[in-house]
């Protein structure tokens, strides 16, 4: 299947940099809770991010969709780095209006890339392109379009915070789809940590589709959870659940959401 074999790669992949990375110190699982709050931390990781959006539609469907991001750092000097993150949806859409039917595989996939500063300071920022790929496997879990625009992410780390925020836009320039695409997406994030690698969190993912209707650009959710660092014998795991209601979202968009998330670490 499909998403199988996604899976499998990704892991391959950050296994393959990690065999071939330096070998280190041990990191402690407070450090490596930080780490995997930081968008653009010098981390290989391979998120398994499990969204369950409820209310879509007419019908109330449940639609799944889980997000394999694996994140590749690359050291270009001593003193930057290239942050690669990949999104690769794969979707479980069951019928959300009287006429559509279901759909299931993959959608379509999100690279981006950082350019970010190697130091240790309390202020961490990254930029670079983002684009999206037509690469869904069923015309309805995909846009049909080449799109790309501009990214970046700010932090501060300070004490149990880490506070901030990651944001792109993009326009489509190509492809077969109906519509044009001009779409915003921020993502603040605020994280506080507790003791024995446990934390809270909130990380709501708002869009803004500027092509649509005053009244069906945005979605904006309110809502977090909690996570915790731990290990599966000698590998360490970040596991999350948090939960989103959709205060502000358009016409058909779903009510509200439940991320549960298990990240792969593979620390230097």
């Amino acid at each position: 299947m499909t998403w199988v074999r996604i899976v499998a790669l990704a892991l391959l992949l950050a296994t393959a940099c990690r065999v071939s990375a330096t070998e280190g110190p041990g990191e402690s699982e407070e450090d490596l809770a930080k780490k995997t709050q930081n968008p653009v931390a010098d981390l290989i990781s391979v998120p398994f991010q499990n969204n369950i959006n409820f209310g879509v539609g007419p019908k109330d469907a449940a639609v799944w969709v889980l997000n394999v991001q694996p994140v590749i750092p690359i050291k270009i000097t001593e003193h930057w780095n290239l942050i690669t993150r990949t999104i690769m949806p794969i979707v479980n859409q069951p019928s959300i209006a009287p006429g559509v039917p279901n759909a299931f595989g993959l959608g379509d996939i999100n690279p981006s890339v950082f350019l970010s500063p190697s130091n240790d300071s309390k202020f961490i920022w990254g930029v670079g392109p983002t684009m999206t790929l037509p690469t869904a496997s069923v015309s309805l879990l995909g846009q049909g379009k080449w799109s790309a625009g501009p990214a970046a992410v700010g932090l501060l780390m300070d004490g149990p915070w880490v506070v901030g925020a990651l944001a792109n836009n993009q326009w489509s320039f190509a492809g077969w789809g109906d519509e044009n695409v001009n779409q915003f997406l921020i993502q603040p994030f605020l994280n506080f940590n507790l003791p024995h690698a446990f934390y809270l969190s909130s990380a709501p993912i708002m869009t803004a589709d500027w092509t649509a209707d005053s009244g069906n650009q945005w979605t904006v959710p309110v809502g977090g959870g909690a996570g915790k660092v731990l290990r599966i014998g000698p590998l360490p795991v970040n596991v999350q659940l948090q939960a989103f209601y959709n205060a502000v979202r358009p016409e058909l968009a779903g009510e509200w959401q439940l991320r549960a998330q298990m990240q792969f670490l593979f620390p230097k």
